[in-house]
């Protein structure tokens, strides 16, 4: 394998691992927005609780995501000689950064799930992008 398609071959693993975390940040995102809709018609002590346990989930997930997404920022760094990527690494380190900071009334809370899981969804489609461009690029020079 040349130092190219090595290369190459780290991107696509380290876009790999930021879709697995993206992904799973997706999900406790959506179960959290799930439980915060109980909890807002209602729920009681249970749903609050299971709100901000999925809460928490989705939170060491994103930030598991950004390390990801930076890794995968420097690897593409890495390739970027070979391929002409519009990327910007701030398009995906940023997102999320509000998301956790205070306590806040629920249904502004359901405003910030909503917008995390839409910027999680965005970086997801961007790296997924990169992604298959990348697995093309490996497939040509294998």
């Amino acid at each position: 394998m040349s130092n190219s398609q090595q290369e190459i071959q780290e991107a696509f693993q380290a876009a790999e691992n930021a879709l697995s975390h993206l992904n799973t940040a997706k999900e406790y995102l959506r179960k959290a927005k799930n439980w915060g809709i109980a909890d807002l018609i209602g729920g009681g002590m249970l749903a609050t609780f299971i709100k901000h346990s999925k809460m928490n989930s989705a939170e060491q997930e994103l930030a598991a995501a950004r390390d990801a997404l930076r890794q995968f920022a420097k690897e593409l760094k890495d390739v970027d000689g070979t391929l002409d990527f519009d990327i910007q690494a701030g398009d995906f380190l940023d997102f999320a950064d509000y998301f956790f900071d205070g306590v806040v009334a629920d249904w502004m809370m359901q405003s910030r799930i909503a917008d995390a899981a839409r910027q999680v969804d965005d970086a997801i489609e961007q790296v997924s992008r990169i992604r298959l461009r990348l697995k093309a690029l490996l497939d040509r020079t294998l």
